[in-house]
């Protein structure tokens, strides 16, 4: 993510402390056999680290009121991108010759393959373009299930905004589609009050939206089809049962922090599936959204490899979706 905002540690802490508890702030001895003087010095240091840290949160909060300033820059850029996606605005001359050059290619290879050879009639903005982007993004794409892409051949933009307090929120926008009423899905991170250890700002909690799905249409459901043998009659009928599904809708649904300690140990998977989730929002607040056509293409699977060879961190892309 971005230099500064925020550090990347949904809660875990917090998880920890009952078992640490009896070891935090125990001191080890060294300090106490020191001399007077040294101590006297030691207190000095101290204030001045907590002069360091008042400035270093001012820095991550001029660092976020910056990125408020070049987000309401981007916005115009976000909202030409999203017609001709869309199919509400087409391209100048100029900008088509200008976009065949940005890679030092006369014509990108997405060209190679025309979509209207494949779909009767005109086509209309660019199909898909936001489901091809998210399956080339490795940690959205392994929550995509087949059942999922019916539905999200129906995103048409994903926008973010940040919050008036620390925090930001993601837009997924749909057009009328036969899976639910919603015309705009939203998840919400928040950060907490006051900043983390070097001023950072510090993961709180998400929330997201509640999907009104239309009947029968629900793709965190599924219908288990069982027999079930009459144990007298030994007649045979036909039992049908909902159960939860694994779904890419499951992210407007974030896992929760219990109340209590004991509650959170006995979620073992608890502290994974909250950093996931993080990290999700994370990857298409800093790289989806502002680099959306080169998710689409693939061309950001290259940096991203670039990156993890480099010894830079970045996740294992996946096999490329569109070439």
């Amino acid at each position: 993510m971005a230099d500064g905002f925020p550090t990347p540690n949904p809660q875990l802490v917090s998880l920890l402390q009952g078992k640490l508890g009896s070891l935090v702030g125990k001191p080890s001895g060294y300090i106490e056999t020191l001399p007077e003087e040294v101590k006297r010095r030691i207190n000095g240091l101290k204030f001045i680290q907590t002069q360091h840290a008042k400035l270093e949160a001012r820095f991550q909060e001029e660092i976020l009121a910056l990125e408020k300033k070049y987000l309401e820059q981007y916005k115009p850029l976000y909202d030409k991108r999203s017609k001709m996606v869309q199919g509400e605005l087409e391209p100048s001359e100029e900008e088509v010759e200008a976009g065949k050059k940005i890679d030092g290619l006369e014509q990108p290879a997405i060209d190679d393959v025309k979509i209207s050879e494949v779909v009767d009639g005109p086509v209309k903005g660019i199909p898909e373009f936001w489901l091809t982007a998210l399956k080339n993004l490795y940690t959205i794409s392994e929550t995509i299930t087949d059942r999922d892409e019916a539905c999200l051949k129906h995103l048409i933009d994903i926008r973010m905004a940040y919050l008036e307090k620390p925090g930001f929120r993601l837009d997924f926008e749909f057009e009328e589609n036969p899976f639910f009423t919603n015309r705009i899905l939203t998840k919400t991170y928040y950060y907490q009050d006051e900043p983390g250890y070097g001023g950072d700002f510090v993961y709180d909690h998400a929330e997201g939206t509640s999907i009104n799905w239309k009947e029968g249409k629900a793709l965190n459901l599924v219908t288990e089809t069982k027999k079930q043998k009459h144990k007298e009659t030994k007649e045979t009928r036909i039992v049908k049962t909902t159960v939860p599904a694994e779904t890419f809708f499951q992210f407007f649904s974030p896992p929760i922090v219990p109340d209590t300690d004991d509650a959170a140990e006995e979620d073992e998977d608890l502290d994974e599936r909250l950093e996931a989730d993080y990290q999700m929002g994370e990857d298409i607040k800093e790289k989806l959204i502002p680099r959306a056509i080169d998710w689409y293409t693939g061309k950001a699977l290259q940096y991203e490899e670039t990156s993890k060879q480099n010894g830079k961190g970045g996740t294992n892309p996946p096999e490329c979706k569109q070439q």
